[in-house]
């Protein structure tokens, strides 16, 4: 008993220093306002502060600059219309289902890569890590990357310069916000690309990047601890059918274009956004 009343006084002085730490930061950023006041949220901070193992002066550090990158980059403000043509193919689309904890799943299909622009795909890509955030279920902050190789190849791989640009945004201005990353069945002709690749990830992302073999007992048991197999689709050993209508999911975006653009204040109709965005 009395090593139980321990345990949890030592919860409760875990998170009181947390909670100081997180004021700290705030006192330290200085007055915000704006869409910085509505991005800077406790949720959002404790995240900053994680990334950085909880030292202020880092994540201040950190923080600002993503502050400066959002101001500059405007990702709240990238609608669908503006990106479609690069999901034409479905080669990132949000799923119709989420992960066992509740948590947004984006679907990467390489393979169904349709365009050359570096800078157009790396906008596609940040408007539905927002859309992502966007979607989250009430008291969940990450998000779940799947990713399909059927049809990878060196030919239709996107460029080591791009998954650079793609990773330093991810780690940098989005930091805890994804849970895991699955690459699925990749062909071994990825090892020379990932070998490449994997340098651009600090300890805490090469961390949640794991692999998965259909024909590896361990590797298929994390896909079952993580997914509904009935809605998981087959292309990732479970029982569904991965389809994507880019007609259907444009009318999806532009619905939640209208929900983001009620958050973040440019429009006046009042809208229910979920806990996502409210720790963006």
């Amino acid at each position: 008993m009395f090593f139980r009343r321990q345990s949890h006084n030592h919860e409760e002085d875990d998170s009181s220093q947390r909670d100081a730490k997180v004021s700290e930061l705030r006192a330290a950023l200085g007055p915000l306002s704006g869409r910085s006041l509505r991005y800077c949220t406790d949720a959002c901070l404790k995240r900053y502060l994680e990334a950085r193992n909880w030292n202020v002066d880092k994540a201040k550090k950190m923080l600002e600059e993503t502050l400066n990158w959002r101001a500059t980059y405007k990702p709240e403000e990238i609608r669908w219309h503006e990106v479609a043509h690069e999901g034409e193919t479905g080669k990132v689309s949000r799923a119709n289902f989420h992960d066992q904890f509740g948590r947004t799943v984006l679907i990467m299909r390489p393979g169904m890569q349709n365009t050359k622009s570096a800078e157009n795909n790396i906008r596609h890509l940040v408007y539905l890590i927002e859309n992502a955030i966007l979607n989250l279920q009430e008291g969940q902050e990450q998000m779940s990357w799947l990713i399909d190789f059927t049809g990878w190849s060196i030919n239709t791989h996107v460029p080591i310069k791009t998954c650079r640009d793609i990773v330093y945004i991810l780690q940098n201005h989005y930091p805890e916000r994804l849970a895991i990353c699955i690459p699925y069945n990749p062909p071994r002709i990825f090892e020379a690309f990932w070998k490449v690749v994997k340098y651009f990830l600090d300890s805490k992302t090469f961390q949640k990047v794991k692999f998965v073999f259909p024909k590896n007992k361990e590797s298929v048991e994390v896909m079952k601890s993580l997914f509904d197999v009935e809605n998981l689709p087959s292309e990732f050993g479970g029982k569904a059918t991965l389809k994507y209508d880019h007609e259907e999911f444009s009318r999806m975006m532009e619905e939640d274009d209208l929900k983001t653009a009620s958050y973040w204040g440019f429009d006046s109709k009042p809208c229910t956004v979920s806990n996502g965005y409210s720790g963006a």
